[in-house]
């Protein structure tokens, strides 16, 4: 199937996919913060540079959108048309993310991965996770 838009509207609009900021992430961060948990946010110091960086427990999360990221989802199909493009594109997002992984693990953090589609299900679950870790850290200080 040939694109709706021309060459550059296409552009145009590609150009505008954000890659920080994103509504999944906002969602993530306001839940982390309700549940006093203190973070910060795409430093680029470490590896990957990690949506939200929670220092005091060691801790950095990934919000992964499951297009871009190449998610095994409904929403993280690949487009038919230029198969090659998105292909090489999604694969080389997916090789990138599993060389933070690695790096922040061997570095001594721990990482997790929220995904976009499933926001709904773990965020409770990994709030409950990092709100369990903090009170057991203030607990043995």
């Amino acid at each position: 199937m040939a694109d709706i838009f021309s060459k550059s509207d296409r552009s145009r609009l590609m150009g505008r996919v954000r890659n920080k900021n994103t509504a999944p992430e906002i969602i993530v961060r306001c839940a982390l913060h309700a549940a006093g948990l203190r973070f910060r946010v795409h430093r680029k110091d470490l590896p990957g540079s990690p949506d939200v960086v929670l220092p005091g427990l060691r801790t950095v999360v990934f919000v992964h959108g499951c297009f871009w990221h190449g998610h095994d989802c409904r929403r993280g199909r690949r487009p038919q048309d230029n198969r090659m493009f998105w292909d090489a594109k999604v694969d080389r997002n997916i090789a990138r993310d599993k060389e933070a992984r690695v790096a922040l693990a061997t570095a001594g953090w721990t990482v997790e991965t929220l995904w976009q589609c499933q926001l709904k299900t773990e965020l409770p679950l990994l709030v409950a996770r990092l709100t369990l870790l903090r009170d057991d850290l203030r607990l043995t200080r």
